[in-house]
């Protein structure tokens, strides 16, 4: 129905009011734990206070199957006391799986919420099928089943507790329930008299099966810190929030996916995105993972040293005191647990990734420099954007497009008079290698005139209310819907509007940026959707809320997959996210603020993201909002170049921010930010080939790479690209020095001048203006493309540079990876694989790639045009390249060509394939 035309000026004003709110972080407008009553109820809870025994334990099914029934009977509790089953499940590579839910063949209201569609098919098919459990006395009668070799599944039964352990030692690794904070509140019908509704500011959640919460503890063996549970803007390590030495009301940290405008810095306050995964690590055990699978809000506490001295119990607690104590609190859904067992960080997100997926390699494309705004305004602002780049030999491969670009904020539109060619502009970008993303949000605009939502009302799409109709929420259409993506039917429906007949004006070198998905919602509560409102099946959106965004990411994924006929690699830009949301495309940490502590805190939120299966992340180069100093910026471009996705972005209150707006010094000093990105692409694509193979991330903490060093553990100032590459940000303004500590015993190269550091040591790094510091791992070989081009696409045929820095044995190694950039060929063998290693004063070139195939059916003339030797012993002057029995001199030249910087030495114009086998023997 339409408003009558007085009526337009008063919605258009409640829109802006409303965003406006929407868009300005008030601590008020947010709920605390003290606020949501699941939260407060169950920190409420003493230790040793869960009431509950294992009884009945079986194997059916290559399963252990137990009863959890009350030791007690309350009959004062409001809660049923009906018993609850636990299954316990053993898979390959050390993983173990716990379920608990209401019994299916007692009479319930209705089924909890399981989150379908995050588990790969292929890790259930790896399923151990246990056929006996043995029977200890482990303080009481345990039930013990074989997990892997050297590590055991523990199953105690009064009282109740689940943990893993070495077989050998006995040395527990993790568990559920050793503080006895298990609680499990059942579902239940509605009786006259009862007053179930939750109220938070003015809006009312009607709650129609009552509290419906799970909680309990998780301990940590053998650990010095715990990490992951994004998205916060905090520290790495995870800080203790509750303790005798914490303020009285110290947040849990809070998994529940928001839409938060210039989010505070060291806030445990949830972002956009959940994955209620936790890593933990330390120097006596390693590391360990614990992953719960539950999409409702979440929050988590870390528990400090005492948090529970003040209390009374007969609990008994383990010999091993070397632990860390968390607890897990959820609104709704079942316990469905992941134990990993480890024992090293790359064990852990490899395990944890071969259940929620491991992360899609992108296209080639995607890898390079994003630049954005809010909004480029019309063809001839893209143009001009476009050619300015490369009138100022700027390298960058996609420019983004947000709503302003649409027709009134529709979805899969254009605005005619802004954008009156769209395909003509595309394929003018893509002949020159580059490509264009438009966004698509999932609000979709209630306009009877606009088809989506036409097709979309008829058919039943939309979420409903909780009364039953299409929900109607407020976001930057005005009225809208949202399509409800739960539904596969709805998703294939959706993904169908990607198809170049269906999206006018599209082409295949269209891709898409989902915003907003978390979802939200202006008028809302706490800017989202009520948790009452319903999905597929009756499913409450309480329960299924934090996976929204990575259903919406997961559809249009799948439709450009579709779009293509499945042989182009998707890109998607999302917000929200949730795990298993790796497998759909890139994610970006939100709107951040042109400040210097945003800068600092976006290193600490990648890696986070990273280690937890998000491995294609980074922050808004320069800041979202605000206008950032000159300074500030350049120095944000010299740490993003290192992100894993690397996009500049604005708000469009903000002055424009090109890098040649900000006089020669300064784009000088942004463009060769944007050529090292450029000059290591071939390392960068390598390292995402990794991840896509085992889920080791692009982007990594210290710890990961030197799990032993202890100084490591904490330091979220510096990061890792691969193995090879340690970069330390500079995080203050008019900085000139930067403690920065290199781990390890071996030496580490200096990117600026190729001069050594010692390992093991913090040193005082006298700061540059012209790079953040940047140094490269002695025992690697990093492959670069050093001559630059327009754009990555145009790079395809250059030859390449390998980067040599010797350790103290004069060895080192390294690997490329190379496909079309592109296609899924990669999966039938359609690529390069080469290992170089370097001994004994000879460099040598293999064939890494499986023997299997297809390796014949992607070929590669590049050659190797420089090899660059950092730490080889004086007097060599040439070397013997086979096969062709040729020499080639050695002699001093540039560490990197642009900016002529260092002096190093190097074999130039050995003209050896990069895909041939060769050796080059230092004479």
């Amino acid at each position: 129905m339409r408003a009558p035309p007085l009526l337009y000026p008063l919605l258009l004003l409640l829109l802006l009011l409303l965003a406006t709110s929407a868009y300005s972080w008030k601590k008020e407008e947010f709920r605390n734990c003290n606020q949501t009553p699941f939260c407060k109820r169950a920190r409420s809870r003493k230790h040793g206070s869960c009431n509950l025994r294992a009884t009945d334990v079986s194997i059916s099914d290559g399963d252990l199957i137990a009863k959890l029934v009350h030791k007690e009977e309350n009959p004062e509790s409001e809660q049923p006391n009906k018993p609850l089953v636990l299954t316990l499940s053993a898979y390959q590579d050390g993983v173990m799986r716990v379920k608990i839910d209401e019994d299916q063949n007692l009479n319930r209201p209705k089924k909890r919420f399981e989150v379908p569609e995050v588990i790969e098919e292929d890790f259930l098919n790896k399923k151990l099928w246990l056929t006996r459990v043995k029977e200890e006395e482990i303080d009481g009668v345990s039930s013990v089943v074989y997990l892997s070799d050297g590590y055991e599944g523990v199953l105690r039964h009064d009282p109740f507790e689940v943990f893993v352990r070495e077989k050998s030692s006995g040395k527990r690794v993790l568990s559920i329930n050793s503080n006895g904070l298990f609680d499990f509140e059942q579902l239940r019908e509605k009786k006259e008299g009862d007053d179930w509704e939750e109220k938070f500011r003015s809006h009312t959640d009607t709650r129609p099966y009552g509290p419906q919460s799970i909680s309990f503890d998780v301990s940590f063996y053998g650990a010095d810190y715990v990490y992951g549970i994004p998205e916060h803007a905090t520290s790495f390590a995870l800080k203790p929030t509750r303790g005798p030495d914490m303020e009285e009301f110290s947040e849990p940290y809070r998994l529940f996916n928001l839409d938060v405008f210039e989010y505070l810095h060291e806030s445990p306050f949830g972002l956009y995105g959940s994955i209620p995964f936790m890593i933990s690590h330390g120097k006596a055990r390693g590391s360990s993972g614990f992953f719960w699978l539950n999409a409702a809000e979440m929050q988590i506490d870390v528990l400090g040293s005492g948090w529970n001295s003040n209390e009374s119990s007969n609990i008994m607690l383990p010999s091993d005191k070397q632990r860390i104590d968390t607890l897990w609190m959820s609104e709704a859904g079942v316990v469905d647990t992941f134990f990993f067992i480890g024992p090293g960080p790359k064990d852990v997100v490899r395990q944890y990734t071969s259940v929620t997926g491991r992360p899609s390699m992108p296209q080639l494309f995607a890898t390079a420099y994003h630049q954005c705004r809010w909004n480029y305004r019309d063809e001839e602002d893209v143009y001009n954007v476009d050619s300015k780049f490369d009138e100022h030999d700027i390298p960058y491969d996609v420019l983004w497009l947000d709503i302003e670009h649409t027709d009134g904020k529709k979805y899969f539109t254009w605005d005619r008079v802004l954008f009156p060619n769209p395909e003509e502009m595309q394929n003018k970008l893509a002949a020159k290698g580059r490509h264009m993303v438009t966004i698509v949000d999932p609000h979709i605009k209630r306009d009877e005139s606009y088809h989506i939502h036409k097709e979309a009302s008829e058919k039943g799409y939309y979420v409903k209310d909780a009364t039953g109709k299409d929900y109607d929420g407020w976001c930057w259409p005005g009225s809208s819907s949202y399509v409800d993506l739960l539904n596969p039917e709805i998703r294939s429906w959706w993904g169908d509007k990607f198809s170049l007949d269906s999206y006018t004006g599209s082409t295949q070198y269209l891709h898409i940026w989902n915003d907003m998905n978390e979802p939200s919602v202006f008028n809302g509560p706490e800017v989202t959707m009520p948790r009452d409102a319903l999905h597929h099946g009756g499913v409450e959106h309480r329960e299924l809320h934090n996976a929204y965004g990575y259903y919406f990411q997961m559809a249009t994924s799948n439709g450009l997959l579709k779009r293509g006929d499945g042989k182009d690699r998707p890109f998607v830009l999302g917000r929200a996210f949730f795990a298993g949301s790796q497998r759909y495309g890139a994610i970006w940490t939100g709107d951040n603020t042109a400040e210097w502590e945003h800068l600092r805190v976006s290193v600490p939120m990648v890696l986070t993201l990273s280690i937890s299966g998000i491995v294609f992340s980074g922050a808004d180069v320069g800041g979202f909002f605000g206008n950032p100093e000159t300074e500030l910026l350049v120095r944000w471009y010299q740490l993003g170049a290192y992100y894993p996705f690397f996009r500049g972005h604005a708000h469009h209150d903000t002055k424009r921010r090109e890098p040649w707006l900000f006089g020669e010094r300064n784009t000088q000093l942004m463009r060769e930010a944007i050529h090292v990105r450029y000059m290591y692409l071939p390392y960068f694509y390598t390292l995402f080939r990794e991840a896509n193979s085992s889920g080791t991330p692009v982007a990594r903490p210290l710890w990961m790479e030197f799990p032993g060093d202890e100084k490591s553990f904490s330091n979220d100032e510096a990061f890792m690209i691969g193995n090879g590459l340690l970069v330390q940000g500079i995080y203050t303004e008019r900085a000139k020095h930067v403690s920065v500590y290199l781990p390890g015993d071996e030496s580490w190269y200096d990117l600026r001048s190729g001069f050594a550091y010692k390992g093991g040591q913090t040193h005082k790094y006298e700061v540059s203006e012209d790079s953040v510091p940047s140094f490269q791992r002695a025992g690697t070989i990093i492959p670069r493309k050093d001559r630059l081009r327009r754009s990555s696409t145009q790079m395809e045929n250059d030859p390449y540079t390998l980067v040599i820095s010797l350790n103290s044995s004069q060895a080192a190694e390294g690997e490329l990876y190379i496909d079309d950039g592109k296609s899924f060929e990669f999966k039938q063998g359609a690529f390069i694989h080469r290992f170089f290693t370097f001994s004994n004063g000879k460099l040598t070139s293999s064939n890494a790639a499986p023997s299997s195939a297809g390796n014949d059916r992607f070929s590669s003339e590049c050659t190797v045009e420089r090899i660059i030797l950092l730490g080889l012993s004086p007097g060599a002057t040439t070397a013997l390249v086979e096969p062709g029995n040729r020499k080639v001199e050695i002699e001093l030249g540039p560490l990197f060509i642009q900016g002529n910087r260092g002096s190093v030495l190097t074999i130039r114009k050995p003209n050896v394939r990069i895909a041939d086998d060769w050796s080059i023997q230092i004479l």
